[in-house]
């Protein structure tokens, strides 16, 4: 590329496309095109088709999808498979249809099984059953890391697949129902801390910046209570003999915040900021081909004999759910109590990504997890209200 190569991001306005964005403007790449959700519908083949037949662009940043946590992917599960196959599909076809000279598709390590070993190396693709909780939006990033590698192999296109750890950072989704496990977390606890200092205000605010049901604006302080028990987020009466102290008996029980945490809190995640993922994306689009990964990963071939034409993205660095909340706790300077619900579903109990190729390629990531969660903290509670 050359900074006046005209670049397509799809998906330029989430997570991982606002980054990938903000990366590509810093280093002065100036013929960047965009479309929101409402001027292009992705799922549409005839809109597709006829946005590549008009803007023509050179290279395509695909970061595109239907994106949540565990709740969001086995509530939605017909949404998670249909529109990131529709997505994916329309998009790779136009790339070849009208001559891309790279893509850069953007999957997940979930694609990876259930019990994979660990860490998690690209040959162990479709070596085993997945994770069913997000087992429908996994098939789909298959699918599209697969239909990049049919075109290459078919037509010598050259669509490379890349598969980022979990991810966070500014622009992260907070939605309480539909967020990933990190963000999720820190809204949690710091509604947790609005409610311990009886914060009236400060949780409104956060309602009308983060709407819960699209009536963020309507809450009364009366219905908060009830609204954050929802979520998890409740103040109870906490006995102080529990905690051994020989007090009066007047003063046995005080009141205390809890915020409960799905899970055991066992499970190992790899994070990664939104910044240090874009920069590797922007790297590999830069400076790497699909025979580059292919003549790395000869020596690693996968179960049926072919290397693998993707490659991870992520730190290889890995934390606990509970070391993470834990984390946050501090960072946020919640003093209330961390409930982990043991009915609620673990998901894959470790995920832990091999970046030996992305290395071997010349890409190592900057942040770490403690300055990331700072910086995070810090937008969160500067972003203003609608």
């Amino acid at each position: 590329m050359d900074l006046n190569s005209r670049i397509y991001i799809a998906g330029h306005t989430g997570l991982v496309g606002s980054a990938i964005r903000k990366t590509l403007e810093s280093k002065g790449y100036n013929n960047l095109i965009f479309r929101s959700m409402e001027e292009l519908d992705l799922t549409d083949q005839k809109a597709v088709n006829d946005f590549f037949h008009k803007e023509k662009p050179e290279y395509v940043f695909l970061a595109a999808a239907l994106v949540g946590g565990i709740v969001a992917n086995n509530t939605y599960r017909a949404d998670f498979i249909y529109q990131n196959i529709m997505i994916q599909s329309n998009v790779i076809f136009a790339c070849w249809k009208y001559k891309v000279k790279k893509l850069l598709f953007l999957g997940s390590t979930c694609i990876y099984p259930k019990n994979a070993p660990q860490p998690l190396k690209e040959e162990y693709l479709l070596t085993s059953s997945l994770e069913y909780t997000n087992e429908p939006y996994a098939i789909a990033k298959i699918a599209g890391l697969k239909m990049c590698e049919a075109f290459n192999t078919q037509y010598k296109t050259n669509f490379i697949a890349v598969m980022p750890t979990n991810l966070y950072g500014p622009g992260d989704n907070f939605n309480l129902e539909k967020s990933h496990v990190l963000p999720a977390l820190l809204r949690k606890i710091i509604l947790g801390k609005y409610l311990e200092e009886e914060n009236w205000d400060a949780i409104l605010n956060d309602l009308r910046k983060y709407p819960v049901n699209n009536t963020g604006n309507n809450y009364k302080k009366e219905q908060i209570p009830e609204l954050l028990e929802k979520y998890g987020i409740k103040k109870v009466r906490s006995d102080y003999r529990n905690r051994k102290l020989h007090i009066p008996d007047e003063m046995k029980f005080e009141d205390i915040v809890n915020v409960a945490v799905w899970g055991t809190g066992k499970p190992l995640r790899e994070f990664m900021y939104s910044p240090d993922m874009a920069a590797a994306c922007v790297f590999v689009m830069e400076n790497v081909n699909v025979e580059d990964i292919i003549n790395l990963s000869h020596h690693k071939k996968r179960h049926d004999n072919h290397p693998p034409h993707f490659i991870n993205i992520g730190t290889q660095e890995e934390i606990s759910i509970k070391e993470l909340a834990h984390k946050i706790r501090k960072i946020v300077d919640f003093k209330g109590d961390l409930v982990f619900d043991h009915s609620k579903p673990d998901g894959t109990m470790r995920k832990t990504t091999d970046i030996t190729l992305l290395e071997q390629l010349g890409f190592k990531h900057r942040f770490n997890l403690d300055d990331g969660l700072q910086d995070m903290y810090d937008n969160y509670l500067k972003k203003p209200e609608h």
